[in-house]
């Protein structure tokens, strides 16, 4: 299997709100409030760490849960996120997002089923 990178869209606005992150799409103005696991992997996406280590070094570390859980529940999680085009997911490390690959991620999420 491909390791997994996730970066932050350009598209959307953030800020912190104590354990959490409250989310704005630029698209369409949805907001999304993320948990203090889904807030520990929006800050931990910089595109070029495998989620499999961030999973690793970070939420099972933090959230004692053992490995295969957190990963499952965070590729899940991620995937939803890039399906509203809120997180880009990439099999290869994503070095610049930009608007346009927010687009187009959140073009090929739409054709997916939305959890």
């Amino acid at each position: 299997m491909s390791p997994l990178y996730i970066a932050r869209s350009p598209a959307v606005a953030a800020r912190r709100l104590g354990d959490e992150f409250v989310v704005m799409s630029a698209v369409d103005s949805t907001l999304y409030t993320l948990s203090e696991v889904g807030a520990a992997l929006w800050e931990a996406a910089d595109g070029r760490t495998p989620l499999a280590e961030i999973v690793s070094r970070q939420i099972c570390r933090k959230f004692e849960v053992d490995e295969e859980t957190a990963l499952r529940d965070a590729e899940e999680f991620i995937h939803a996120l890039a399906g509203r085009g809120v997180l880009l997911v990439s099999s290869q490390p994503i070095l610049s997002p930009t608007a346009e690959t927010a687009a187009r991620a959140a073009s090929a999420g739409s054709r997916k089923d939305a959890p």
